[in-house]
C-alpha cells in the first residue's frame, strides 16, 4: 500500500515582479525521499523551497502538509534576530534533556554556541541554523546550500548525519559529491517547469542531456516543416485558396507552437585572458612563520609555486588558508622566512565574502564605477581586457538581461552575485588568480564552464576551497592546513591528498619502534599523558565505521568484477572510465576510513 505523502505542492503557480516563476506546477516529497534540487541560478530553486517550507504563499495552488507532520527549513541567509548567542537560536524550543543533540551538532560542524550573535560572521550563523535544524529533527528537512561556508570535516560530518537519518530531505547544493553521496531521486527546475527523475544526482546530467537532445531534435524537425508549408504558401496559395484555408491554419498553428518553445538559458561567456607571460618561478616561500598572539598559523613553512600551477589551500575553518594566501601575495608579513614573487605578475582575486560588490548599487554601477573598468567619458561602456564595451552587452554574456542591469545588486542570487563577479574578474587581464572560495552558489553548468576555463588558462593559479570534488579537477597541488602551523604540501587534488596523508600516517606509525624503545629515526612522539576518551561525536562515528567500511568493500567488489570484462573499454568507454574514477575513489575512501577506524579505536582503548 502507498503511503501518503509528508508534503504536496499541487497546481502551484507564482509570478514576481510581472514575470512567472511556476505555473501550473505538481510534486510530492515522501517518506524516506532524498532528493537533489538543481537548476540553473536564479530558475527558483530557493523560492520553490521556500514554498514547500510554507513561507512564500503561491498565487494559485495548494500546500499540504498532513496533521502532526513537521518541516524544517534552513535557509541561506537566517534571521537570527532577538537572541543573544548562536546556542540560544540553535536551541530555541528543546528542553534541558534535549540539549545535547545541539552540542552534538554543534561539535560536528564546528560552531560556537557561545559566540554572541552580533559578532558572528555569516558562515557561523549559518552553521548554527544547519545546527538547529539537525537538532530538532523534522520529518522533511529543506536544506538550500547547506555545505556553503563548512569547512571538509564539517561537510563530511553533515553527509555522515544525513545518510543515517531515516527522515526525508530535499537539498540545493553546488557541492557534486555532497549529492552524489546522498541523493537517491532529482528535482531538475527548467524554464519554469520541474521534472522528477528517481535517480540521484549521479545520472541527472545523462538525463539533462538527454532531455534537450530529444528538445533540440523537435525543434529542428518543427523549424523544417515549417520551412516546408511557408514555401508552399507562398508558391502556391492563390490557386488553391478556397481549398486549402485549414492548411493555412496549420501553418499558423506550427508557427504558435515554435514561438511557444522556450529558450533555454544558455552558459555563460566567461573567459581569461593571459596578461603578459610572468615569470617561471611565481612564488617561493622558505622556513616562514607566521602567528596571531598564541594562534600559530605557519610553521617552517615552504613551497615553490612554477608558473601555471593551480595550488589549492585546505583545511578547517579558522587554520588561516587565506591568511596564507595573503603572506604569499606579499600583503601580510611574516614573522620569521621569507616569501620571494616573481617577475611580471599580475594578480586578479575573487573575493569570497563579495566585498568587491556594492549590494546598494545596480550591477550597471558596480560595473561603471570599478576604476579598472570605466571608459573615460563614457557612462554606457566597459573596458573589457582592453576593449570598450556596452555595460548591457556585457552583462549579458554573463546571462544577465537588460531588467536586471539597472536593479540593485542585493535582490540577486547568490549564484547570480557570484556570476557578476566573475564578470569583474575576467574584464582584466592576469597571469595570477586567487579564488577564495569561488565555487560557492554557482550552478553545474557554471561550475563546468569555470573548470574548463581554467583547464585552459595560462596563468597561476591559488584556490581556497572545501568543494571535493573541484578540487579534484582543478589542483594539480594541495596544502593542507591540519592546524597548530603545520601546512603539509601535497601532490594533486582531494582524492590525492588523502591518500598520500593515510599513507603517510600509517609510515609513520610503523617506523615506531615496539615497546616504546628509544630511535634516532622517524620515532613518533607520544604524549605523556592518556589522551581523553571519544567525544560524542565520535563514538557514534566509532560505532558507524564498521557499516562504512563494509559497504565500501563491497561497492569496490561489484566494480572490479565490473572492469573485469577485457571488452568494456571498447564496448562502452564513459562506463569503463566512470567505473575506474568510482573504483580509485572507493578505494581511496576505503584507506581513509581504516586508518580512521584504527586511530578511534586506539583512542578508545586508552581513554
Amino acid at each position: 500500500m502507498a503511503q501518503a505523502p509528508l508534503l504536496q505542492l499541487s497546481d502551484i503557480s507564482l509570478t514576481f515582479g510581472g514575470e512567472p516563476v511556476f505555473s501550473g506546477l505538481s510534486l510530492n516529497v515522501q517518506p524516506g525521499d532524498r532528493v537533489a534540487l538543481v537548476g540553473r541560478n536564479g530558475s527558483g530553486k530557493s523560492t520553490l523551497l521556500k514554498v514547500m517550507a510554507g513561507q512564500v504563499e503561491s498565487d494559485t495552488g495548494d500546500r499540504v502538509v498532513p496533521s502532526g507532520t513537521t518541516v524544517g527549513y534552513m535557509e541561506q541567509d537566517p534571521d537570527l534576530s532577538g537572541f543573544e548567542t548562536l546556542g540560544e537560536y540553535a536551541a530555541e524550543g528543546l528542553g534541558p534533556a534535549e540539549m545535547y543533540l545541539v552540542e552534538a551538532a554543534g561539535e560536528g560542524l564546528g560552531f560556537d554556541p557561545d559566540r554572541p550573535v552580533a559578532t558572528a560572521s555569516g558562515g557561523e550563523r549559518r552553521r548554527a541554523a544547519l545546527a538547529r535544524l539537525m537538532a530538532r529533527d523534522p520529518d522533511v528537512m529543506l536544506l538550500d546550500e547547506p555545505t556553503n561556508h563548512l569547512d571538509i570535516s564539517a561537510i563530511r560530518w553533515l553527509e555522515d548525519e544525513l545518510k543515517r537519518t531515516r527522515k526525508a530531505f530535499v537539498l540545493i547544493s553546488h557541492d557534486r559529491r555532497f549529492l552524489e553521496e546522498l541523493t537517491r531521486a532529482t528535482l531538475w527546475i527548467d524554464r519554469g517547469a520541474v521534472r522528477r527523475q528517481e535517480q540521484g544526482f549521479k545520472g541527472f546530467e545523462d538525463w539533462r542531456d538527454k532531455i534537450w537532445a530529444e528538445e533540440d531534435s523537435s525543434r529542428h524537425k518543427l523549424d523544417r516543416k515549417i520551412k516546408a508549408e511557408a514555401k508552399w504558401a507562398v508558391e502556391g496559395i492563390s490557386a488553391r485558396r478556397t481549398r486549402n484555408q485549414g492548411r493555412v491554419r496549420a501553418l499558423k498553428a506550427l508557427r504558435q507552437d515554435r514561438a511557444g518553445m522556450i529558450r533555454r538559458q544558455g552558459t555563460a561567456a566567461m573567459e581569461l585572458a593571459s596578461a603578459p607571460v610572468s615569470g617561471k618561478k611565481v612564488i617561493e616561500a622558505q622556513d616562514v612563520a607566521k602567528s596571531f598572539g598564541d594562534k600559530v598559523i605557519v610553521s617552517g613553512f615552504s613551497l615553490t609555486v612554477q608558473r601555471g600551477d593551480r595550488v589549492a589551500f585546505v583545511g578547517p575553518n579558522g587554520t588561516g588558508k587565506t591568511t596564507l594566501i595573503r603572506m604569499l601575495m606579499g600583503e601580510i608579513p611574516t614573522d620569521t622566512g621569507s616569501i620571494k614573487l616573481g617577475t611580471n605578475l599580475v594578480p586578479a582575486v575573487f573575493d569570497q565574502s563579495r566585498a568587491q560588490l556594492d549590494p546598494d548599487m545596480s550591477l550597471w554601477e558596480n560595473l561603471v564605477g570599478d576604476k579598472d573598468m570605466r571608459v573615460s567619458g563614457k557612462a554606457d561602456q566597459v573596458l573589457v581586457r582592453g576593449e570598450p564595451k556596452h555595460v548591457v552587452g556585457y552583462l549579458k554574456e554573463f546571462l544577465f538581461d537588460e531588467r536586471q542591469a539597472r536593479a540593485p545588486v542585493r535582490s540577486l542570487s547568490g549564484g547570480e552575485k557570484a556570476r557578476l563577479l566573475l564578470a569583474k574578474l575576467m574584464a582584466r587581464e592576469s597571469n595570477l588568480l586567487v579564488l577564495d572560495e569561488p565555487t560557492n552558489d554557482l550552478d553545474v553548468e557554471t561550475l563546468d564552464l569555470l573548470q574548463d576555463m581554467l583547464a585552459e588558462y595560462d596563468g597561476t593559479v591559488l584556490i581556497v576551497s572545501h568543494d571535493r570534488d573541484f578540487l579534484d579537477r582543478v589542483a594539480t597541488t594541495t596544502v593542507a592546513m591540519e592546524g597548530d602551523g603545520r601546512a603539509i604540501v601535497y601532490a594533486g587534488g582531494w582524492s590525492d591528498y588523502q591518500t598520500q596523508r593515510a599513507a603517510r600516517t600509517a609510515a609513520a606509525a610503523g617506523s615506531a619502534p615496539a615497546g616504546g624503545a628509544k630511535s634516532g629515526k622517524s620515532a613518533v612522539a607520544r604524549p605523556a599523558a592518556k589522551p581523553a576518551g571519544l567525544s560524542f561525536t565520535e563514538k557514534h562515528r566509532l560505532e558507524e565505521l564498521p557499516q562504512v567500511l563494509a559497504r565500501l568493500e563491497a561497492e569496490i567488489g561489484k566494480l572490479e568484477h565490473l572492469l573485469a570484462d577485457p571488452d568494456l573499454f571498447t564496448r562502452e568507454p564513459v562506463k569503463f572510465r566512470k567505473a575506474t574514477e568510482a573504483l580509485t575513489e572507493r578505494q581511496n575512501k576505503l584507506a581513509v576510513s581504516e586508518e580512521e577506524w584504527l586511530e578511534l579505536e586506539e583512542k578508545a582503548e586508552q581513554g
